[in-house]
């Protein structure tokens, strides 16, 4: 008897080990099965290895995954120096700005379910931001100047004018809306305390984002509002929804993809597989817990995970038998939607347009970039970098703790010279 209900507990321990790995996106039989060269794609493994040699980056994980199938996944370097810990497949991230397309992907699916529109007003969820003006230059007095970048020591004189329209919900997921992005007007907005206390949240937050002034008119051009434009539609979410974000992005997105490894507060009993990150003690702020969910910053995951959301919008919408969003969606997702505004982050970058919390790649010639036309994705200025490139049917994640961009190229450009059909 013991030794059957030994075998009967084998069985069902093996059962229950099969049931946990059938939602992981299955490894192709070669790559050279899904059109991709399997020693060509040994060049990722030499390019991640060289720039940890050079003292580039600690260490990484880097997947890919084409035609639905995984082709590579591997975990490269160290996750602790101080201790000589190697990195594993299953490190936690600091994501940072790549937390910006879970919420792209939460507000398409209220525009789908028709609780919100991208037209409309945010003053019709959160009436503070109605009569919000403009901060311009006080000369010249028949110029409405709004300057580009405002060094917060070193305030121009300045005057506000009225804001030509209201900011809307588009303006805010392309960053096209003037709030909070760097300019004269968000100089004058009333600073965060420090430390932040442990219950702020979004509601308690949206007061002090109308304390300052519009960067320029709504729509004229593309600045990034790093840590508030997005968490302004995040709290729109939340009253459309009746959900706190996190809890809907959990229920909405995060179990149905089997995203088991992202959270806003990591749990203690995972702590371990925490990044610690060269010459920067970020525990002081990322391990505190927090109440206040952020979709622009706030997320800690895994590369296994993310690489199953990107895979969701080159799948168009669906993974695992469950539907995410509609294909439709996904394209005015990862279309531009800018008309041609978008210019980069700290430098101009011809051949890119900006989607709803992504980039797009337009005319990858002009862009200088490793990807297909139409292909769109996010980063982290911590250095995790993912995509979705639907021509190649193809999803890229490296995920890095040290920003730096020759490394981010070499996988990429490792990437696209390992495609052979």
């Amino acid at each position: 008897m013991r030794k059957i209900a030994l075998i009967l507990l084998t069985c069902v321990n093996l059962l229950i080990a099969q049931m946990a790995s059938a939602d992981d996106i299955p490894w192709a039989t070669s790559p050279e099965a899904v059109g991709m060269s399997s020693s060509r794609l040994e060049q990722i493994n030499i390019v991640i290895q060289r720039h940890i040699d050079a003292g580039d980056i600690q260490g990484a994980v880097t997947a890919v995954a084409r035609r639905g199938k995984l082709v590579h996944f591997q975990a490269h370097g160290l996750m602790d120096i101080e201790n000589q810990r190697p990195m594993q497949e299953d490190s936690i991230f600091i994501m940072m700005s790549s937390s910006k397309p879970i919420l792209g992907v939460a507000a398409m699916m209220m525009i789908e379910e028709g609780l919100i529109r991208p037209e409309d007003l945010v003053s019709k969820y959160l009436p503070e931001f109605a009569d919000m003006q403009v901060a311009v230059l006080k000369e010249p007095v028949d110029e409405n100047i709004s300057p580009r970048r405002i060094d917060r020591d070193n305030v121009p004189a300045h005057r506000l004018v009225p804001a030509r329209r209201e900011i809307t919900i588009h303006d805010l997921l392309t960053h096209t809306s003037g709030l909070a992005s760097g300019g004269l007007g968000s100089m004058l907005a009333t600073r965060a305390p420090f430390p932040l206390p442990a219950g702020r949240t979004l509601e308690s937050e949206m007061a002090r984002y109308t304390t300052g002034a519009l960067d320029f008119q709504p729509g004229d051009r593309w600045a990034y509002s790093g840590l508030v434009g997005l968490d302004v539609v995040a709290r729109i979410i939340e009253i459309v929804s009746g959900q706190p974000y996190d809890e809907f992005i959990e229920e909405r997105i995060f179990e149905p993809l089997d995203m088991n490894n992202t959270w806003f507060n990591v749990p203690p009993e995972y702590s371990d597989r925490r990044v610690v990150i060269k010459d920067r003690d970020m525990s002081p702020f990322f391990d505190r817990p927090t109440n206040y969910f952020s979709a622009s910053a706030g997320l800690n995951s895994t590369a296994g995970d993310y690489l199953k959301f990107e895979q969701m919008l080159v799948n168009g919408g669906e993974l695992f038998g469950n539907r995410i969003l509609s294909p439709r969606s996904i394209r005015i997702m990862g279309s531009d939607q800018t008309g041609g505004l978008y210019e980069g982050i700290g430098r101009v970058q011809d051949g890119l347009g900006f989607g709803y919390s992504v980039y797009v790649t337009v005319d990858p010639i002009a862009a200088g970039a490793r990807r297909s036309a139409g292909a769109f994705g996010w980063m982290g200025a911590f250095g995790t970098r993912t995509w979705t490139d639907p021509e190649e049917e193809l999803t890229g994640v490296l995920f890095l703790q040290q920003p730096h961009g020759p490394t981010q190229y070499d996988f990429e450009n490792a990437i696209q010279q390992a495609i052979i059909e």
